[in-house]
């Protein structure tokens, strides 16, 4: 069964509550009118009574008949029986009037045949216990006539009203909606060579204003994903590209004669080099992937801080040394998590610290221990990065350097991403901050409850 569209839901949703207000003051308005007839034929009964009580005091029975008569007269519509208190019927004014008729007093109604009536019951001596009863019958069919009317105006009315409604409500349901037919529009003119698309935010109602800037927000991320895919595709082939070139060349050339078994062995050699710089960029691309799909989960155990960090400046002493770099480290902190993730984070932020600190500079590894967090910094003195590449540096085979190196067999622009991954893996977050010749990488990592 096909759904019904937003327009015609709104268009049925006003048609109905429509109906239901215009039926309600119908209904109201009935009311009302039938109300006001009983009040009027209630003043009109009460009247009459008094002047016939008035025509029949103090009169001969001979002449009853035609006082009564006399005052009858003046309304076409009303009739009158009198009865005994023996309940004997003394008079009937009119052949016409029902046999049965309700014996309590006051006012009601009755029907006879295709006539109402509205009956009025009352002593014709309201002091006597036994005094003989006055039965008013008023003509109301035109009364009835007139409210069956309203009643049907009622209900075209409340058909109308709905249909129009109905109408009115698809044209204008139609037109407010016209905005998300853009957003469709936009939507289906989205590809992967027009990303660029935007929503006109000031040409949006209110309501669908916040729903535009989040559509572009939306755009603009999948833009950025999609721009950093293709980068990161270029990125691989360029990487892959120089060594693979590097093995073909230096094997074709070395199979152009023969040659002794130890040019053959330095060919060998130099291939493994080339191979095992290819392996290793594979396996952090793997890593990566794993990182991306959450599948890169941290053992946790209890590690002091200074400790690790105690360990690495060790290794990475010799390299300060030869590069003239003072390398230090201050405060401690336990923390629970992986060994060996955080010692390879730690491990790239030290070598690329060393790599950019001239001589003469100094690498600072602090640890802080917060109420809620361990912070670990690693900074080096240097030049500074421009405020624009700061988000940048966490991007795969990204290099703050244009000049890039090509074929290069120790960085690939790597090393970043993949200390991101494993802070990431743990609940932390890292950033960099570059100012007054210090760049800074700093790590929070949240302690455990």
């Amino acid at each position: 069964m096909r759904r019904l569209s937003l327009s015609s839901r709104l268009a049925l949703l006003f048609a109905a509550c429509t109906a239901v207000v215009s039926l309600f003051a119908g209904v109201l308005f009935n009311r009302a009118s039938e109300a006001h007839f009983i009040e009027l034929d209630q003043q009109l009964l009460d009247g009459k009574l008094i002047g016939l009580r008035r025509a029949l005091q103090d009169v001969q029975a001979s002449e009853a008949e035609a006082r009564l008569a006399d005052e009858l007269s003046r309304q076409a519509d009303l009739s009158l029986r009198i009865t005994g208190g023996d309940g004997q019927r003394w008079y009937n004014s009119s052949i016409k009037v029902p046999d049965v008729l309700p014996q309590q007093s006051g006012l009601s109604t009755v029907s006879n045949s295709d006539t109402e009536y509205r009956v009025l019951n009352a002593p014709l001596y309201p002091d006597k216990p036994d005094s003989p009863k006055l039965t008013l019958l008023l003509d109301i069919t035109h009364h009835q006539h007139f409210l069956q009317r309203m009643q049907h105006l009622i209900w075209l009315t409340v058909g109308l009203s709905a249909l129009a409604t109905a109408l009115l409500g698809a044209w204008a349901a139609r037109s407010g909606l016209r905005p998300l037919r853009r957003m469709s529009a936009v939507a289906r003119g989205i590809s992967a060579q027009s990303l660029n698309a935007r929503l006109s935010e000031a040409q949006m109602p209110p309501e669908l204003a916040e729903m535009a800037h989040s559509f572009n927000a939306m755009l603009a991320r999948l833009d950025d994903s999609f721009q950093r895919l293709s980068a990161f595709s270029a990125d691989i082939a360029h990487e892959l590209r120089t060594p693979l070139s590097n093995l073909l060349t230096h094997t074709q050339v070395t199979l152009t004669r023969p040659r002794p078994i130890e040019d053959y062995r330095e060919a060998l050699h130099s291939n493994l080099e080339e191979l095992q710089w290819m392996a290793q960029l594979v396996n952090d691309m793997l890593y990566l992937a794993k990182a991306d799909h959450g599948l890169l989960i941290p053992k946790r155990e209890p590690l002091t801080l200074a400790d690790e960090a105690d360990a690495l400046l060790e290794f990475f002493a010799p390299l300060a040394e030869d590069a003239a770099v003072t390398l230090s480290r201050e405060g401690t902190a336990r923390i629970e998590g992986d060994r060996s993730m955080l010692r390879r984070a730690l491990s790239n932020l030290l070598d690329n610290a060393l790599r950019f600190t001239p001589a003469s500079g100094e690498v600072r590894l602090a640890i802080q221990d917060l109420p809620n967090a361990v912070r670990v910094s690693v900074e080096n003195t240097g030049g500074e990065i421009s405020a624009q590449l700061l988000p940048r540096l966490f991007d795969r085979f990204y290099r703050a350097d244009p000049a890039r190196q090509e074929g290069s067999s120790e960085h690939a622009g790597l090393g970043l991403a993949i200390t991101q991954s494993i802070v990431r893996a743990h609940g932390g977050q890292i950033h960099c901050e570059s100012d007054r010749g210090w760049t800074r990488f700093v790590i929070e990592l949240p302690k455990e409850d």
